[in-house]
């Protein structure tokens, strides 16, 4: 029943994606306000990093778990990465962020946890030996790399509606967690870049790639989010008459003038307001925030699953084991069905950035074997060409 849930969350996700490419999300968006979907998909994010904390490390360590395929336990790992990248599709959206409700704050503190990881620079991957569970252990460290890198456009994206956010969800980010603060961590440290061997490397479209040395200065679409929830956070009268502007902050947020230049300024024009802010920020001292007495909002989901399940987590490890991740030779294969509908070739082809190529000549491809429908060619001569190699795998997957 979960992993048909994870189709659902999977083919949403890969719609989303195509709808936004064309610039047609709104049907989506629609969907899952009028059907009070995003508190839900949000409960489900924070139980599968919760999984990932509690029931994946008791699973390594198991003796006796010895399973035919790790795909199954991938799939979950990857069900966090699917809805974060929901979540970063239709969050662009006023009526999204609204919908979520209270659910918002649980969000609020799942970013923060995601941004408090990045900044530590405990996601980026170790070495590991690709011997099972070590191999899944070393891509959920890669996958939560990237998690958090969507979690940092979520949270932008939620910092775009403060003025109709709760009034907790605000405290929240600039009091309980101080946001602002973890952001400068973010602009001073940016984990999705680095050199090495004297070449500049970053992180962007899910790889890292070299950067020429005339784009070096050039900002990237990470450094953007974070500068715009900087700006959300900080230029807003309601933020600061709110924020504490005590000495430690104020001496972490002027770091961020060293960062102004020119040429980052020219990029985002929006940045001189931002450097108006830090300037006058330097030689007045603001006044401390307002006690007012306030009923204040608190997460319930993390709390929730963790008061029910506190003490269970072994048990639950073994119960999945059991139930969930030692499929039999048949339910490997009806899975795998299932697996190859969600993940189709057009789907995939569909979110490639890439067109295809010609498996002879590697010119751009518009044709493609009509059996197998798995290699592509530029001509029909081509294709005539790779027949007799191609002959044997195609009789295969057709």
């Amino acid at each position: 029943r979960w992993f048909r849930q994870h189709e659902y969350v999977e083919k949403l996700n890969m719609h989303g994606i195509l709808s936004a490419s064309a610039g047609q999300e709104q049907l989506l968006t629609e969907l899952l306000v009028s059907h009070a979907k995003i508190p839900v998909l949000i409960g489900e994010l924070i139980s599968v990093e919760i999984w990932k904390h509690k029931i994946f490390p008791v699973l390594c360590r198991l003796e006796d778990f010895k399973p035919r395929s790790t795909f199954p336990i991938y799939v979950v790992l990857h069900h966090e990465a699917s809805i974060i990248n929901l979540l970063e599709t239709v969050f662009f959206y006023k009526e999204i962020c609204e919908s979520a409700e209270d659910s918002i704050l649980d969000l609020i503190d799942y970013c923060h946890r995601k941004l408090t990881l990045l900044a530590a620079g405990s996601t980026k991957a170790q070495a590991a030996d690709p011997v099972p569970p070590q191999e899944l252990q070393k891509q959920a460290e890669m996958m939560e790399f990237e998690i958090s890198l969507k979690a940092l456009s979520v949270l932008r994206f939620i910092t775009d509606q403060v003025d109709s956010l709760p009034l907790s969800a605000l405290t929240r980010m600039l009091n309980t967690h101080n946001l602002p603060c973890l952001l400068v961590e973010l602009v001073e440290h940016c984990p999705w870049s680095c050199w090495e061997a004297g070449k500049l490397k970053k992180f962007e479209n899910g790889t890292w790639h070299m950067v020429p040395p005339e784009d070096q200065v050039k900002m990237t679409k990470l450094d953007g989010q974070v500068w715009l929830a900087l700006l959300n956070l900080l230029l807003s009268p309601e933020c600061q008459r709110k924020y504490r502007f005590d000495g430690f902050n104020k001496s972490q947020l002027l770091k961020l003038r060293a960062f102004l230049t020119d040429v980052l300024i020219d990029q985002l024009p929006n940045l001189v307001e931002m450097q108006r802010f830090l300037s006058y920020l330097a030689v007045t001292e603001p006044a401390a925030p307002k006690k007012d007495l306030i009923l204040e909002q608190v997460p319930v989901i993390w709390d929730h699953i963790f008061k029910k399940n506190s003490g269970k987590w072994e048990a639950i490890a073994k119960h999945q084991v059991k139930h969930a991740f030692s499929p039999t030779e048949e339910e490997l294969k009806v899975q795998a069905c299932r697996w190859a509908q969600t993940y189709s070739l057009d789907m995939m082809e569909a979110l490639a950035p890439d067109k295809p190529r010609c498996r002879v000549c590697g010119a751009e491809a518009a044709k493609r074997c009509s059996r197998c429908r798995n290699e592509w060619y530029c001509t029909r001569a081509c294709q005539v060409q790779h027949w007799q190699k191609h002959k044997p795998a195609c009789n295969l997957m057709a």
